[in-house]
């Protein structure tokens, strides 16, 4: 009994460095397949990304109609209104951090330890492109913690300008509807490139809950925005 109970134990160990190994293996080929995926979007533009999968998906799953409108622009066909209107309400430091910022990390993490669960997200325009590129919107620490360790390498390999480009064509502006031009032609009927200040105010202003809010709805957080871009000499 003593040597088969030494023997199981040697095997539990075996099994566990197995384990260890080809989580360790599989977690290197993630980030390496990422960080090459990240260096080609300095020249090559997404045809997809992981949160435009996960909604055809989750749409397949629940047996509901699916239609995706989906059109990569280049940044000198997107209004600096809009450009403007949407670092205004989503990150207003985005040109001076690299991927994070800490003070308003601090104050969503103050909230969140005040209600003892998870709150509003705080993340930063490279964070965000992150989860959309690679990740998904499932709220997690799992899902918080791969976002952390990529952000840096989006900010190292590729230019704000660039990250900002991407960030305006795949984010979510509504069901089926992602980047600037599919919701500007959307609700406006005119190319992302004729958007006048209001109306990329609002487009921005519905950015957090793209699912649930509609442009038209939001007058207040649009005039909040407004401001935000009138302040900062917009």
């Amino acid at each position: 009994m003593p040597g088969q109970t030494a023997q199981n134990k040697r095997r539990s160990r075996r099994w566990v460095r197995t384990i260890l190994i080809v989580g360790l293996a599989s977690l290197t080929s993630f980030y390496v397949a990422c960080a090459l995926c990240v260096l080609g979007l300095r020249w090559i533009d997404p045809p997809t990304t992981a949160v435009q999968i996960e909604r055809r998906l989750s749409a397949w799953r629940q047996h509901k109609s699916y239609k995706k409108r989906y059109q990569f622009v280049p940044m000198s066909r997107i209004s600096l209104n809009l450009q403007h209107a949407v670092v205004a309400a989503e990150d207003g430091r985005f040109r001076i951090h690299h991927g994070f910022d800490w003070v308003e990390m601090q104050k969503v993490i103050q909230q969140d330890m005040e209600r003892h669960k998870l709150g509003r997200g705080g993340s930063t325009i490279t964070q965000q492109l992150v989860k959309n590129l690679f990740l998904s919107t499932e709220r997690s620490l799992l899902r918080k913690g791969a976002e952390f360790t990529l952000v840096p390498i989006v900010e190292g390999l590729l230019t704000k300008d660039r990250i900002l480009e991407l960030y305006l064509n795949v984010i979510e502006w509504g069901p089926g509807i992602y980047g600037a031009q599919a919701a500007s032609e959307f609700y406006y009927h005119v190319p992302a490139s004729d958007l006048d200040r209001e109306r990329s105010a609002r487009l921005a202003a519905v950015i957090p809950a793209p699912l649930r809010w509609k442009p038209a709805q939001m007058n207040e957080y649009t005039a909040e925005i407004l401001d935000r871009m009138s302040k900062t000499g917009w």
